[in-house]
Order: structure tokens, then sequence, then C-alpha cells
């Protein structure tokens, strides 16, 4: 009796031996996605602080894959880089070496961007038209290959905010295009593991709402750290626990009308950052008692000390960043462990839930 289904052709496997190797097929081909989209973001968060962002000031989808391959190209690109603000006010005399360092970056940005796309959208065809994608998954899919594309149009409509006027994008922009990249890492790691096999059976259903609720607060300090880059706030008030001096500052809403400080005060923005931060990290630590009270002894439960320390850590790098002034290394530091601990949250969230019932393609 032939008990290795493996080693019979695909027509004779069983459905569920067949459903298994796709959806392992599928969840590998997410992690993939995945971490090219990591690499996106921290590229981007380098591009950000050599202040490259807007060294390509067009934004051509197809020809704009193709950068300058001669002098004369070179000085083409960098006559139009002259004539934005940020090179009048900022950089005025910068040499075209200087110029190409920074083009790099930004053209590395965005051909990242562009290959994430091929790297979802061809893949995806394959699965679909050759029935490797269970129909749960199609429309999610779809929907992160839409959101791939909003954030393609975000990017472009980020850069042009610092191309006329600013010398440098605009905070609420910045924040929604970092925040919208978190969001479709968070889509795509949490698909990927749904299609994962799980020992443990799903945590009870208090916890598993309180896994998502916890990643939607790391979104929403990501979403407030995208504000503080935007206006440098990192940079001021250098101090730590105490922010000028004191536990809660002054002249935190000084601006006309008041909810403009919550975006365009740099003491407001940062001390928002402060303050969600420790709300994240209570959040966290009621999470973890949660769930060695109503899941005790589980993975579920190891899980959430995990996230805990995870998001401890994270936040003596902030305050490592701030102390030291943001210095790149420290920076980009800071914004990858973000990453690390958004992450976590979402499997931890994912595996709280299960995984996806084995449907037909």
């Amino acid at each position: 009796m032939i008990t290795d289904y493996a080693a019979l052709p695909a027509t004779q496997q069983p459905v569920s031996a067949n459903h298994d190797k796709n959806r392992k097929m599928v969840r590998w081909w997410l992690y993939a996605v995945f971490v090219v989209l990591i690499a996106i973001v921290m590229v981007g968060g380098a591009t950000r602080m050599t202040g490259s962002g807007l060294s390509i000031t067009e934004w051509k989808p197809i020809h704009g894959v193709i950068p300058p391959l001669n002098h004369a190209e070179w000085l083409e690109e960098f006559d139009k880089y002259r004539q934005i603000p940020q090179y009048q006010q900022i950089n005025k005399g910068m040499a075209l070496e200087e110029f190409q360092f920074i083009f790099w970056w930004e053209w590395a940005h965005r051909m990242l961007a562009r290959f994430v796309g091929f790297l979802v959208a061809i893949p995806l065809i394959f699965f679909w038209v050759t029935g490797r994608l269970q129909d749960g998954l199609k429309a999610r899919m779809l929907g992160i290959l839409a959101l791939g594309g909003l954030q393609g149009a975000i990017g472009w409509w980020m850069v042009a905010s610092g191309l006329s006027v600013l010398t440098s994008v605009s905070q609420y922009r910045l924040a929604v295009h970092l925040t919208m990249a978190c969001v479709i890492i968070t889509a795509v790691f949490y698909v990927a593991r749904g299609l994962a096999e799980y020992t443990e059976k799903p945590a009870p259903r208090g916890l598993q709402r309180f896994a998502g609720w916890l990643v939607l607060a790391i979104l929403v300090q990501i979403y407030l750290g995208g504000l503080v880059a935007g206006l440098h706030a990192g940079l001021t008030y250098n101090t730590w626990p105490l922010m000028d001096g004191a536990i809660i500052p002054s002249d935190l809403f000084i601006n006309q009308p008041y909810w403009r400080n919550l975006f365009e005060n740099p003491k407001t923005v940062q001390f928002i950052h402060r303050m969600f931060a420790y709300t994240v990290l209570v959040l966290a630590v009621l999470h973890a008692v949660q769930a060695h009270r109503h899941a005790a002894g589980t993975t579920h439960a190891r899980r959430s000390v995990v996230l805990l320390g995870l998001i401890l850590m994270q936040a003596a790098i902030g305050i490592i960043a701030l102390l030291t002034m943001v210095p790149i290394e420290w920076g980009l530091a800071h914004q990858g462990f973000a990453l690390v601990v958004l992450s976590f949250a979402v499997a931890h969230w994912r595996a709280c839930k299960g995984a996806y019932e084995m449907r037909a393609a």
C-alpha cells in the first residue's frame, strides 16, 4: 500500500495533500514579498535621512527605470533638481558627485517599489490560473495589489509636496506614505501566517481581539513616528524622561487653531509620540497578563511575553536615538525595529486566531 502521497502524480494525490502543498507555495511567495517590503521601507528611511527623497523630480513609472547613462544625462537630471527649493535654499553649490549620491538612494527606493509590484502580480496570476490559490485568498490578494498601486500614487503625492514651496516633503504625506507601507506589510504577513500550520488551538476570543487592537496601536504609533520624522522633531528636546524640563512641557498648544499643533508643532508631535509609546507599552503588559490568565501555559501566552519584550527593546532604541540626536544608524535602527515589533504583533494576532480553513480553489 502506498502511503507516500508526495510520490504520487499530482492528479492522484488526495485533495488535502494538494491543498497543503499549494498553501505552502503561496505562503513562501508571500514571505518573499514581505522581505522585499521591509527592504523598501528601510531604503525609504535611508533615503529620507540622507535628504535624497527629492532628488528625482519627475514621476516616470516606466521610463524612470533607466538612470542617467552618461555625463550629459547626469547634468540634465541635476539641472532639474537645481530648480526646486531644496537645492536653492539648502544644497546650493552641491557638486554633481553629491547629487549622484542622493539620486541613487531615491532611484533604488523606486526600483524596489516597482520590483515588488511584479513580485506580487506575476506569481498571483500564476497561482490563480493554475488553481493553486484558494477562493478565500483571491479577494485578499487583489486588495493587497490595489493597495500597492495606491501606495505608488501616495509616494509621488508625497514627493510632489516638496518640489515647489517646501524644502522637504510634507509631514502629513510622509506619515501617510509610511503608514500605508506598514498596512501593506501587515496585510501580506497576516495572510502568509494564516496559511501556516499551528499545533496550538486558537486563543479565546477576547485574547484574539486584544492582539488585533495591539497591532492597530502599533500602526498608530508608526504614523505618529512619521509625523516626528517629517517635522524633524527628534532633533529637538533631546532629553528623557523629562521633555523641556518637565513631564508635561508648556506651549503644547500655542498655534491656532489648536488642532494644528497635533500635526505641525514639533514639541506637541514629539510629546504625543512619547505618550503613545507608553500607552502601547501598557497595552502590551495588560495583554500579557490577560494571556497568562486565560491561556496559561500556551504558546499564545509565551508569545505575549516576547511581544512585550520587543516593545521594551524598541522603547530603549527610541530613547537612545533621541538622546544622541538621531544619527542615521540609530534612526534606521528605530525604524527597522518598529517593523520587527509590528511583524511579530501581526504573527501573534494571526496565531491567536489560527490558520485559514482549507478550501478548494
